[in-house]
Formats: C-alpha cells, structure tokens, sequence
C-alpha cells in the first residue's frame, strides 16, 4: 500500500533546508478543534504558538507547552519590554503568513525574536505546528532554537 503523499509546508521547507530531522503527524481539523486532538502525540510535548508586540521591541514569539499559560509580564521582561500585548487575530496571517490555528514558530515572514519554554530544554523533542491546521512536526527542542535562532525562557505562569 502506498503512503499518502504530506503536502510540504513553508515549515517544513525550512527545516529541510536546514538540514533538521523531524516527525510529521496528521490530525482531524475543524473550527471546534480542542487541544485534546492531538494525534496521538503525548500531550506535554505540544508546544503552542503565541505571537505578541512589546512595547519597545515590536513582535515577539512564543513556543510554550499547551497545558501552560503564557506569563506576559515574563514574556515582556525575556524581550526587554516594559509590556507585551498579543497580536491581534486579525493581523496574525498578515504579520506572521499564518492562520490562526496553523501558526508554526519555524518559517514565517520574517524572523521574529523567539522565545520557547524553559520545559523544553529537558524534552528529547517537542511537537510544534507545522503551519498548517491539522498538521504537526515533532524536533528536537535544540534543533527549533537554532531554526528560529530563538533563546529558551521561563515564560509561563
């Protein structure tokens, strides 16, 4: 039987083209989506994304685990910001070229400042969107700092 063909992503691209190793998993996506869809992927290594503008530094992303809650004083003191607002939906895809839902730290417009939970530096890998609803890509935490030249915080409540 042959394997379906996984309709590549910018995400992934990148990842190709730098040479990074991951893991592609597929789920059922709809405008009800819960985050207990998951893929079969153990929960504790999804890492979310979240996109926000500082006060003195403009976008900033961040990658923490779904069980948590970003912390945006924390996120606001990792940047150098007094305060950090999170980006409003509406200019998500303009800002990012990502829709809600499908927003992947790795690939987007421009390479913004990133920040991926301090959980992750002791995690064999963690599972991100691959900038697509209903699509995932598990990597290395080492391999997606050095992709979005990002840096590990604590930035969760």
């Amino acid at each position: 039987m042959k394997k379906k063909k996984i309709q590549k992503t910018n995400a992934m691209r990148v990842l190709e083209n730098n040479k990074i190793s991951y893991e592609v998993h597929e789920y059922p996506w709809n405008e009800d989506h819960t985050d207990e869809e998951n893929a079969g992927v153990p929960f504790d290594k999804i890492y979310k994304t979240l996109v926000a503008v500082g006060n003195n530094t403009g976008v900033l992303v961040g990658c923490i685990p779904s069980s948590t809650e970003l912390d945006l004083k924390k996120f606001a003191k990792a940047r150098g910001n007094k305060k950090v607002d999170m980006l409003h939906m509406k200019d998500l895809e303009r800002t990012t070229g990502y829709i809600r839902g499908g927003c992947s730290p790795v690939g987007m417009k421009k390479l913004f400042p990133t920040y991926i939970g301090a959980q992750a530096e002791m995690m064999e890998t963690v599972v991100v969107s691959a900038g697509k609803r209903g699509m995932q890509m598990e990597l290395a935490p080492d391999d997606l700092l050095q992709v979005t030249a990002g840096n590990f915080a604590d930035i969760t409540e």
